[in-house]
């Protein structure tokens, strides 16, 4: 992981660039401004270190760095934890001038970006996330919300971040089993976009499983890129953007199912599994790509399959997705490789034919 930082445009309303490299963390005074004098930092309480970095990177450049410790994980994505900070930022004085900063996992950022656009009808947020799963999805394309008892992200709001700073350096404190679940994302990518991407992990399976693998900040920048593109093209998710969430109806619900216990990328590869089953039951994926669906996420350590019994609490679940429309679920599933579509309102016995497909 070496050479210098790449930089890929994200379009919208104000573009922004999500910064790939290693060192990057220097660049984040510059995107704050010379406009901001304070900055309030949200980080999980179990990264003190890291939460320390960044406000001294801050406080050398000459802000105010007011820290927010907040649970670690989904916890962090409850509206009380959302309370807090907003009690925080009024007794810090941030105002409209200043700049919320995001530090952690994608649940982490997620909150930061919803309590900066909800934080006086909106200040700017710089997102600098440290795992796998923020760096190539939770972190970009400015989707936050916070979860609720009846389902996750229901609550939230489209605020895009100034900037993304992506260090790959924080990677290599990561668990294996953290790091894993995110190659759900790039996975993903590679499935609905970039095909390049599965090649470069069924060619190296284990390298792909750490940070320290030939192949990583490569795996990183194209999942960027594949984000960044849709993104891009569908800033508010009104079609294109759905693509993004391949995997994510029956992942979601089996998140919802477990009590947020199970990892998302774990949730997301076998809703992935699903999704292809269920476009192959309906005749439009050809069997050979759903094998490469199991045979990939086996190879990296990714769960394929779940328990049978959890059928109805699942099917309800789903209802409540946000891609739902009224009592109709859809579905983002594939044609071919690179080839997205949508199942509108599948017959029941369809999904119940291609669940049976993920408990084996």
């Amino acid at each position: 992981m070496t050479g210098g930082p790449t930089r890929i445009r994200v379009g919208a309303d104000e573009p922004y660039d999500v910064v790939v490299g290693t060192e990057v963390l220097g660049e984040l005074p510059g995107i704050l401004g010379s406009g901001a004098q304070r900055a309030a930092v949200v980080f999980p309480e179990v990264l003190p270190g890291v939460g320390r970095q960044v406000c001294g990177a801050l406080e050398r450049a000459g802000h105010e760095a007011h820290p927010f410790p907040v649970p670690d994980g989904e916890r962090a994505k409850d509206i009380d934890v959302a309370r807090g900070l907003w009690s925080g930022f009024a007794a810090a004085g941030i105002t409209r001038s200043d700049t919320v900063v995001g530090v952690g996992g994608g649940a982490t950022t997620d909150l930061a970006g919803f309590v900066a656009a909800t934080w006086l009808r909106g200040v700017r947020v710089v997102l600098v996330p440290t795992t796998l799963l923020g760096m190539v999805d939770a972190a970009i394309g400015g989707k936050t919300a916070v979860n609720t008892a009846e389902g996750k992200n229901l609550v939230g709001a489209f605020h895009p971040p100034a900037g993304v700073l992506c260090d790959l350096d924080f990677l290599g404190s990561l668990r294996r089993d953290d790091y894993v679940g995110g190659l759900a994302e790039i996975i993903k990518a590679g499935f609905i976009a970039d095909p390049a991407i599965l090649d470069l992990i069924e060619s190296d399976p284990e390298g792909a499983c750490t940070p320290a693998g030939p192949h990583t900040r490569e795996l990183v920048e194209r999942s960027v890129r594949v984000k960044a593109s849709v993104v891009t093209r569908d800033l508010r998710e009104t079609g294109l953007r759905e693509a993004l969430n391949y995997g994510h109806t029956l992942g979601h619900a089996i998140e919802l199912v477990e009590g947020y216990r199970w990892r998302h990328g774990a949730a997301v590869s076998v809703g992935m599994v699903f999704a292809a089953e269920l476009a192959r039951h309906a005749g439009l994926l050809d069997p050979t790509v759903v094998k490469r669906h199991r045979q990939v996420l086996e190879s990296v350590g990714l769960p394929t399959s779940y328990r049978g019994d959890a059928w109805p609490k699942l099917h309800e679940a789903m209802h409540r997705d946000k891609k739902a429309r009224g009592s109709r679920l859809r579905f983002v599933v594939l044609q071919a490789l690179a080839r997205v579509t949508r199942l509108e309102d599948p017959d029941t016995a369809l999904l119940a034919s291609a669940y049976e497909e993920v408990t084996r």
